[in-house]
This record gives structure tokens, C-alpha cells and sequence, in this order.
């Protein structure tokens, strides 16, 4: 008798999901006529990588490719790619997103104005899906390498008209509860002149409710409690190229993030943000762009471990937007030289500023940009650090790095182009093909059980 086309089909999905470098989902999943369903997992790892457009993943897998072998090497990413997800805002002076908007349709299902925080365009406060997961009593968590209360992890945990009122996220953090109890159990990143104020000191108020504080690396390995506060910076966090050994990597924090929140019972929820792929690609630097891509890549690779060895985690990584206009390849040239990202060994931006310092010109940048440089380049940053200042001579920089990859950016701002979206673990294949981003939270909350005020569309 011959098979069905639905059971073939089912074995060709299983198959397909159980390829080297995959979780096997084969055991989660169950033909339901001509659809699956999957068991719900127990604990959901979001990871965004802020700015991360596709051209950023095109350009690190060239970075990051091994010469000698004869293919191009695959990112840590790319053998989970599920879809690609559109961005637009619902703005009506803007159609290209902001992070607080697209953050906003990724954890509550709503299109919303840009700069809003987890409120529609009423202003009216919106459920998301960490508030959906902490009301099932699951553990939750933040974990950025921005301010804690930046657009992205604000729009999961606080309510608030326009994102630039961090101060208001940070109360938002302690004050707003669910079912008594506090939202976040784990929050990790920069933010410490936001939390600790002198109108209100939020860090000693956590404490006061059994929360501990580390804001350095060496306390974040000491500490082992299950509800932590982690401020690493009084704003953002170093590029990750320029950190001192002190400051935690975004892996650290990850990884020190899920051994808390794994201890709960009922599972968790962890956010995750590599923010500074968009403050690089604001700044059009491809040097500290592809410092934060590894960053993120390595907090990735961490959640996948964790995932494959629990067997009970969905794993999710995409982007809120793309920024630049980043060309992977400019003005005429047919060849992305990653050599001079590769051998820099610090920003434009902490170059820049050791120059405007007093370092010898020559000598700061022979020693941090890692290629003979020409006359002309040099001059061209002598001469902007002694009579333009600071933005001048990072763009000097930023501009050898430019010419010598063939480098192009088109814009300081966001573009709208659509994102892909990575997913592994029970429920990946909810977010095949194309999807909208409020479309992630609408699966989440299915995934989760959780009933939300979201009209499909």
C-alpha cells in the first residue's frame, strides 16, 4: 500500500530537522491532518540581534571564512535558518521601524508607533510574553549589552509612551508587577546612573526584595543566586573589541542568565540583545559591526548548546530592523576584503578618542588597526584630529577600513528591508517562511499557552 502524502510529508520534515548541526525535532512532532503541532516548550530563549539586517550575517560569514578550505564556512547561524520576517512600523510619519516599535510587535503582536514602548498607538498598555510567561510562573530574564532599559528589553518588560524616558522603564522594572511578584528575575547589561539615581536608588530596592547586585565580571562568576541585578556600565557596555576583562561578554551574561533561570520548575523565558550591531551601524563602522556579530554569535552558540542538551528549549534569533545601508562589497569593486576588519584590534571610535588624548597619530594607529597604512591615510587622520574634533576623526578611521574592504553604507539610519529569522527546538518550525514580526509574538504565545489581546490579521 502506498504512504500517504501527509506521512511522507512528515518524514521529509523530520528528516530535514534532523540534519548535522540541528536539534531533532522529530519527537515533538505529531500529524494533525494537514497540519503539526508540537509539544510547547518549557523554557523560550529570544535573541535580537539589534540592526542585524542580512548583509551584517553576509559580511561576518566572509569575516569569519576560513581561506583554506574550499567553501565559504558557515556562521553559528546559518544552519538554523527558518524565514524572514517584514519590520514596517504602524507610524504614520514613518513606515521604516525604530527599536522600540518593532521590539513591540516581537513581545506583545501589536503594530505600533516608533518610539513606543509596549503600548499601542492609543497608548494603552499592550501584554507581552515575558508578562505572559511570569504569570505561568516561569523565570524571566533580560540580557543586553545596551542600557537595561534601551528600546528592545524595555518593550518586553515596561510600558511607556516614548522610549527616551528611561528613567520611567527603570521604574517600571520594580514597580509594575504580576501577580505581586516581580516581572524580571534576572536582569543583565549596562544602565547603572538609571537605576541608581539620586531621586531613587532601584538596585538597593531590589535588594531590599531578596535581589543581589554585581557589576562586575568576577562578581558575575562569584554570585550564584537566582534573582540578580547586573550593571556593567553606567550606559552601554564597550564594544566588545574594546572591553576591558572586567566587563562580561554577552555569552558570559547569557550563559550565567540560563543556569539561574533553569533552576525554576515551571521553565523560562530569556530575552537576549546583541544592541550594538545598530549603534555600529548608526555610526557606520564596519570594525565594531563585526565585533558585536561575534558577540552575538557567541551568546547564540551558547543558547543552542544549552538547548541541545536540555531538549525541552525553543531557541529564537532575529532582528528588529537593518541600519547603514551596508553594502558587502562598494564602487565598482567585486570583492569584500575582510583583512583590515580582521587584523583591527580596536574601534575607529577608541582610536579616535587615544589620538584626541595625546597619542602620537602614526604610532595609535599602526598599533590598533593591525595593516601598513599609506601616507594619505595617515595625514587625512592627522589632519582631522588637529582641526575637526572627535566625529571627524573617527570618520577618518572609519574610512580606511572602509576603502581597504570595499566597504558601502548608504544611510545613518535604519532601512527597511525584511530580516531572517534562526529558530531550533520544539515549536522551530512555527516561524518558517515569511512572517511579520508581530507574528513571533502571536506564535510565542501559543507556544506558551498564554491568552493575549491580539486580533490575528
Amino acid at each position: 500500500m502506498g504512504m500517504s502524502l501527509g506521512k511522507k510529508l512528515l518524514l521529509i520534515n523530520a528528516a530535514a530537522l534532523t540534519c548535522p548541526g540541528t536539534i531533532n525535532l522529530a519527537a515533538e512532532t505529531e500529524e494533525s491532518g494537514n497540519f503539526y503541532t508540537y509539544t510547547t516548550p518549557e523554557n523560550i530563549i529570544f535573541l535580537i540581534g539589534d540592526g542585524m539586517g542580512i548583509e551584517y550575517v553576509s559580511a561576518y560569514r566572509y569575516l569569519q571564512d576560513d581561506a583554506r578550505t574550499a567553501i565559504v564556512d558557515d556562521t553559528a547561524f546559518d544552519p538554523y535558518l527558518t524565514g524572514m520576517q517584514s519590520t514596517h512600523a504602524d507610524d504614520p510619519e514613518a513606515n521604516v521601524t525604530d527599536s522600540a516599535a518593532a521590539a513591540t510587535a516581537m513581545a506583545a503582536g501589536v503594530k505600533t508607533y516608533n518610539s513606543s514602548i509596549a503600548v499601542d498607538n492609543d497608548r494603552s498598555a499592550v501584554q507581552t510574553v515575558l508578562e505572559a510567561a511570569k504569570a505561568q510562573g516561569k523565570a524571566t530574564g533580560l540580557v543586553v549589552t545596551s542600557e537595561v532599559t534601551h528600546a528592545t528589553p524595555a518593550a518586553f518588560a515596561a510600558h511607556v509612551a516614548d522610549r527616551q524616558n528611561m528613567r520611567a522603564i527603570a521604574d517600571d522594572y520594580y514597580d509594575d508587577r504580576i501577580d505581586g511578584a516581580h516581572k524580571i528575575d534576572v536582569l543583565f547589561g549596562g544602565g547603572r546612573d538609571l537605576l541608581i539615581r539620586s531621586d531613587r536608588n532601584l538596585v538597593e530596592e531590589f535588594q531590599t526584595d531578596g535581589y543581589s547586585y554585581v557589576d562586575s565580571r568576577v562578581e558575575l562568576r562569584q554570585n550564584r543566586d537566582s534573582r540578580v541585578v547586573g550593571l556593567f556600565a553606567d550606559r552601554g557596555l564597550p564594544y566588545s573589541i574594546d572591553r576591558t576583562n572586567d566587563v562580561p561578554s554577552l555569552a558570559e551574561m547569557t550563559e550565567s542568565a540560563i543556569e539561574r533561570l533553569s533552576r525554576d520548575d515551571d521553565g523560562f523565558f530569556l530575552l537576549v540583545e546583541g544592541s550594538q550591531i545598530d549603534w555600529a551601524g548608526h555610526d557606520n563602522d564596519i570594525v565594531a559591526a563585526m565585533s558585536e556579530m561575534a558577540d552575538f554569535e557567541q551568546a547564540f552558540q551558547t543558547a543552542i548548546d544549552f538547548a541541545q542538551e536540555d531538549g525541552d528549549t525553543l531557541v529564537i534569533a532575529t532582528a528588529d530592523h537593518s541600519v547603514g545601508g551596508l553594502s558587502v562589497g562598494a564602487d565598482g569593486y567585486y570583492d569584500w576584503d575582510g583583512d583590515s576588519v580582521r587584523t583591527a584590534r580596536r574601534t575607529p571610535d577608541f582610536i579616535a578618542r587615544e589620538i584626541l588624548t595625546g597619542a602620537d597619530v602614526q604610532e595609535t594607529l599602526d598599533a590598533y588597526i593591525g595593516i601598513e597604512l599609506r601616507s594619505e591615510e595617515i595625514a587625512a587622520v592627522r589632519k582631522a584630529a588637529r582641526t575637526e574634533g572627535f566625529s571627524a576623526t573617527d570618520d577618518a578611521i572609519e574610512a580606511i577600513f572602509d576603502a581597504r574592504s570595499h566597504t558601502g553604507w548608504t544611510t545613518d539610519g535604519h532601512t527597511g528591508e525584511d530580516v531572517p529569522v534562526y529558530a531550533a527546538g520544539p515549536g522551530r518550525t512555527q516561524f518558517a517562511g515569511h512572517i511579520d514580526n508581530t507574528d513571533i509574538a502571536k506564535k510565542l504565545f501559543r507556544l506558551l499557552g498564554a491568552d493575549a489581546d491580539i486580533t490575528d490579521e
